[in-house]
């Protein structure tokens, strides 16, 4: 439902400005100190253009001639009410941009800080789309009103000071101009009723449409492989258009209150005007008492239109502060230790009693898992048996909710933050590269030198391709590595993980779209690389299973046997069902053609 402003969202408004001013102080009292210059030398205007015209105007229109002495010094009042008015005006908004775009990067920061910091867990219940827009849409909208305020606060400056001087120059005329305030501040409060809710719904439509904009274009090879595009197109214009049509009656409620706000404070200077112009013949006043009354009178008008303005952000701010908390307040991260994990050796892993669930669904049961140093370990098993989930304890991307992992007998919840990572990595089976070179996709801003960043790529069994591309570690690989082949990617990825000389290396199905003599030659230069690891690899091909060491089936969650691929075969039928599916199918097959053509 869109919000209105309410007194509870009035009051939860003025608290997120609150939030602001607390944290930019200093920028916060200069913008209104200067709008407060701006305020004053707008009265001060008036009360020299009332001198100027009892003084310099009215004595050249009756006398015909202007004394040198008080043109000189209503030129010089005016222009220097100008000059200071016109520094009012810059600074108050310089720093009001300054404030408001430092606590736009500021919320940008926190939210990016803080995805970086919750776990994958988390990131798998909210789509990217609503992420990109929490540190975008909602940043800016959180802080809109930050542009008006200090003019708003400034404003009342101007307000006050109008007043009083309206009631000491005439309090008749005043009380005239006055009539006319309760008419603007009722347009106004019917304005930012109307108003609000459009603009809380546009702002949530603008959000909606960035998230199927992102996920249409982050799905397009399915889009265009499964010929979608006129319904993804048909889904993002139904969005956009409901966006349209929101901006649209915005604009509608703009068009319709902003010529009447802007003609009742004409209408009370004409009111002003006539009846200062009888009080004015009856001597009442003076011409310059008049002017200066009804140039007072239109300056009242817009501190209250300045004050709409704000109110009229509140709700959209509102609305992008929630949005914003929500993710700051979001519960999951992972608490981390001190230990670390020295040496240089291949790593030993170990796993203890292991449990984890993905909501109401288990995943993995009780696994008990030991690695010697230098292994190479197949995980082995159908889909959905928790392979993947299981290698993503191993670098602690999710934290089991039952038992432990070890590395080198330390429980990996306990290591500093960073810690895992300097022995642990993973490359998983959907390969992600960086619009970025070659080089910047292997370093990922580790200082090594390109030494090292070719041997990782020889050892990746990548060096040869890279070598060839057109410059070479300085190539741009595209979004997501767009002009390399699969292979190519998975291997530029392998690279990325070997830079950091792992002690325990996790190839999620990682070489699937490589070559199996490619792959081959990349698990036996692993075995004798310079600084060996211990190598999980979660494999499907008989190839890749017949290079290990050891393999694990994993069924429904838990290890159901384990041991070499000859002993699997031999002893688990489960196990020789998955690994043979292929040479089985293509056995029948052929028997299926040959019956065909005896029976032709």
């Amino acid at each position: 439902m869109a919000s209105k402003v309410t007194p509870a969202v009035m009051r939860r408004g003025l608290q997120v400005l609150g939030v602001a001013i607390r944290t930019e102080k200093a920028v916060f009292a200069a913008a209104v100190v200067f709008s407060a210059l701006y305020g004053g030398m707008t009265v001060a205007s008036a009360w020299a253009l009332g001198w100027a015209t009892e003084n310099v105007v009215e004595p050249a229109l009756k006398q015909g001639e202007i004394t040198t002495g008080a043109l000189t010094f209503g030129t010089a009042l005016i222009l220097g009410v100008a000059l200071l008015k016109a520094m009012g005006v810059a600074g108050r908004r310089f720093l009001a941009g300054v404030m408001q775009y430092r606590m736009q990067a500021h919320s940008r920061r926190a939210v990016t800080r803080q995805y970086l910091k919750l776990p994958l867990a988390w990131h798998h219940r909210h789509p990217t789309g609503q992420l990109l827009s929490n540190a975008n849409a909602d940043a800016e909208a959180a802080w809109a009103p930050l542009a008006p305020l200090p003019m708003a606060v400034g404003v009342i400056v101007m307000l006050v000071t109008a007043a009083v001087a309206m009631v000491i120059t005439d309090p008749i005329l005043a009380l005239v101009g006055f009539l006319i305030f309760p008419a603007i501040a009722v347009l106004n409060l019917v304005y930012q009723r109307k108003l609000s809710p459009l603009a809380t719904r546009a702002q949530q439509l603008r959000a909606e449409v960035s998230e199927i904009a992102h996920e249409s274009f982050d799905g397009a090879l399915v889009v265009k492989t499964l010929g979608r595009e006129t319904e993804e197109t048909d889904r993002f214009r139904a969005r956009a258009n409901e966006l349209r049509d929101a901006n649209i009656a915005v604009g509608r409620v703009r068009g319709l209150f902003d010529p009447m706000l802007e003609a009742l404070p004409t209408l009370g200077v004409l009111a002003v005007l006539l009846i200062g112009a009888f009080r004015l013949e009856s001597g009442a006043i003076t011409s310059g008492v008049l002017v200066q009354v009804a140039y007072l009178f239109t300056l009242l008008a817009f501190p209250i239109r300045a004050l709409g303005w704000v109110l009229g952000e509140l709700p959209r701010a509102v609305v992008g502060y929630e949005r914003i908390k929500g993710v700051l307040t979001a519960t999951g991260s992972m608490e981390y230790g001190t230990a670390t994990l020295s040496g240089t050796s291949p790593a030993r892993l170990e796993v203890r009693d292991l449990g984890y669930s993905y909501g109401d669904y288990p995943v993995l049961h009780d696994v008990s898992l030991k690695v010697e140093p230098g292994r190479t370990v197949a995980l082995v098993g159908p889909t959905g048996s928790g392979k993947s989930t299981l290698t993503q304890t191993f670098i602690r991307l999710v934290d089991p909710e039952a038992g432990a992992v070890l590395v080198d007998e330390v429980d990996l919840r306990e290591v500093a933050h960073g810690g895992v990572s300097d022995v642990v990595a993973l490359v998983p089976q959907q390969t992600f590269l960086f619009d970025d070179s070659v080089r910047g996709n292997v370093t990922l801003g580790l200082p090594v030198g390109d030494e090292d960043v070719w041997a990782a790529l020889r050892l990746a069994q990548a060096d040869g391709f890279v070598s060839g591309l057109p410059s070479g570690l300085d190539t741009m690989v595209g979004e997501r590595g767009t002009t390399l082949s699969g292979g190519q990617r998975q291997r530029v990825a392998l690279a990325r993980a070997l830079v950091r000389r792992p002690r325990l290396l996790i190839l999620d199905d990682a070489t699937s779209s490589v070559d199996p003599q490619v792959e081959a030659r990349i698990l036996y230069g692993l075995r004798d690389a310079a600084q060996a690891s211990t190598v999980i690899v979660v494999a499907y091909r008989m190839a890749t299973i017949a290079l290990a060491d050891e393999v694990v089936y994993l069924q429904q969650g838990r290890i159901a046997d384990r041991g070499s691929h000859e002993e699997l075969l031999a002893r688990c039928e489960g196990y020789r069902n998955l690994v043979t599916a292929y040479e089985r199918q293509e056995a029948e097959r052929e028997a299926l053609g040959a019956e065909e053509e005896v029976s032709a």
